[in-house]
């Protein structure tokens, strides 16, 4: 039986957090046993924000690679590549922006925010979401493991295939956005995780500095002292006991109760996240050794997909009688 297809990708920004592992990663490796899956590092996107500071892409690639053969991709069961080596996604983008209007690009919540946020107006910045397109259609994907802020990007990547279909015949699926049940992590400072924030925990952290920035994290203002009932539903060190310690249902109990204090919860959930993340730092430790055989897998994968690009580019150039 012929397997639908998925198409995943970040963006290379070095080490992945714990955000990127729980948000993404996970649902990821359950998914390439059932699914002809690809898993993408989108360079390309990268250069959207960071075109003045490519010096360190290369490495920045080669950690995301790490972090994903580490949290349990498999290449044997999923194609990992770099977007920029499959050169069919570039020239799809092309040819979607011949028949795109740009209003379709403008009214992406994402644009909007971040051309303010960032300072972007560039022609790239405003083509992202149709490069998007490309990456996803390339493969002629079904489906895409995205979050609920990305679901406009998938609608819009809809929009560009039934555009295209109408044009030219049918060549593309209208893929859909496969929501995970992942938690949404919060970084130490009660933010959405991410790198730019700087409020962020390293799937490759040590653990003394997983301790350490977990000490730091943000807590229930209204528990002042020892005593004092907290409100662990509303606490970000809490979700953390929930992903990482078994034993979660009795901190959630003494804290509500007073109980617990803030500095000792923090210290047991620094423990218990530093057990769970164990095999994922071992496994990542014994690539940063083989950054060769990482390389190799970069290469297969992008070989595969190029050879299913190729495919779906020969029949768009057909369609649109090109030569």
């Amino acid at each position: 039986m012929t397997k639908e297809v998925i198409l995943s990708g970040m963006q290379p920004t070095g080490q992945l957090h714990l955000g990127n592992l729980e948000g993404a990663l996970r649902h990821w490796v359950k998914l390439q046993n059932d699914y002809e899956m690809y898993c993408c590092i989108v360079d390309w996107h990268a250069l959207t924000s960071d075109y003045d500071q490519t010096s360190q892409l290369h490495d920045r690639i080669m950690e995301v690679a790490i972090d994903y053969l580490s949290a349990g991709l498999d290449p044997e069961k999923c194609a990992i590549f770099v977007q920029s080596q499959v050169k069919e996604h570039a020239e799809l983008h092309l040819l979607f922006s011949m028949i795109v209007p740009i209003p379709w690009l403008e009214r992406v919540p994402s644009y909007k925010e971040k051309s303010v946020e960032l300072g972007l107006d560039s022609y790239g910045f405003l083509g992202y979401p149709l490069l998007q397109a490309a990456d996803i259609l390339i493969y002629k994907a079904n489906w895409v493991p995205v979050g609920k802020d990305q679901l406009p990007h998938i609608e819009l990547t809809r929009e560009v295939a039934r555009k295209f279909n109408g044009l030219y015949g049918d060549v593309f699926p209208e893929p859909q956005g496969k929501l995970s049940q992942a938690h949404a992590i919060l970084g130490i400072d009660n933010r959405k995780m991410s790198k730019s924030y700087n409020n962020d925990i390293c799937m490759g952290e040590s653990d003394e500095s997983t301790a350490k920035k977990i000490s730091t994290m943000y807590t229930d203002p209204t528990k002042i002292r020892m005593g004092d009932p907290g409100h662990p539903d509303e606490c970000p060190v809490y979700l953390l006991h929930k992903i990482y310690n078994p034993d979660h249902l009795t901190i959630h109990r003494d804290c509500s109760t007073g109980k617990l204090g803030c500095v000792k919860c923090k210290k047991i959930c620094a423990e218990q996240t530093n057990v769970a993340l164990k095999p994922i730092r071992q496994r990542r430790a014994e690539l940063e050794k083989d950054l060769t055989y990482v390389k190799k897998v970069l290469e297969s994968g992008a070989d595969r997909a190029r050879a299913k690009a190729q495919k779906t580019m020969e029949d768009v150039r057909k369609a649109m009688k090109l030569w």
